[in-house]
């Protein structure tokens, strides 16, 4: 494949100052050698591949490249009408808004291809397209394919069967939450429960120690007194 651009691009035949000797096209990114001789950028690269020349000698040429971007060219679109000629830095630009660039139907399943001036009247009457609201009043959105076999009741009979199996989701999982809130519940009331006999008879304790040690030791008598009594018996 040729590295350079092709001749028939331009508006006018170009200088041979500006013609690669490799690939005989205009100069593409122009390198020059230590030699002086100025070629592609992937010409000179091909070459490369099979010589013993460093590529770090490589010197690219930026100043001859701006002059050739300056050259006038013709649209890539010529042969089918456009008429416009431009820098060829500019090509790329004029490309992206010519209005006899080829373009696919952004319409899903067309396969045509059209003028880009021409594919907005394409769109207007593409059988894909052309997306309506049904006429009946089902809500549906259609193309020309679907307004062919649309059923409005099997629609909406479908619809509505969505929206029960939606429904009977969430109650069921509503329902799952309620279940383990009442048990999280219960649990807590029965911890709470626990709780409460707990301290209860830990209170009775506490109140009921001081009682028992006053009937255990007579009215006027020590504690020494009371113990000491059996003993004094032996002796």
């Amino acid at each position: 494949m040729s590295g350079g651009y092709d001749l028939n691009l331009f508006a006018s035949p170009p200088d041979c100052s500006f013609l690669c000797s490799v690939c005989h096209g205009v100069l593409k990114r122009p390198v020059r050698l230590p030699c002086s001789h100025i070629f592609c950028k992937k010409c000179i690269l091909r070459w490369l591949a099979r010589k013993e020349v460093k590529r770090k000698k490589m010197v690219h040429v930026n100043k001859l490249r701006r002059t050739i971007g300056r050259l006038e060219v013709k649209c890539k679109n010529a042969e089918a009408g456009c008429l416009v000629t431009c820098p060829l830095a500019h090509r790329r630009g004029h490309q992206d808004s010519c209005p006899f660039e080829l373009m696919a139907c952004p319409n899903e399943g067309c396969p045509a291809r059209v003028l880009r001036g021409a594919l907005a009247e394409h769109r207007q009457h593409c059988q894909h397209g052309a997306q309506q609201h049904c006429p009946l009043g089902c809500g549906a959105t259609l193309g020309p394919v679907e307004r062919a076999h649309h059923n409005c009741y099997q629609e909406l009979r479908e619809a509505w069967s969505q929206r029960q199996e939606r429904s009977r989701s969430l109650v069921l999982g509503l329902l799952r939450r309620v279940r383990k809130v009442h048990h999280a519940t219960n649990f807590i009331r029965r911890q709470l429960s626990q709780l409460r006999d707990f301290l209860r008879e830990d209170d009775a304790l506490i109140v009921g120690t001081p009682q028992e040690e006053t009937e255990a030791t007579p009215e006027g008598s020590t504690g020494a007194e009371v113990w000491g009594a059996p003993g004094l018996g032996t002796l």
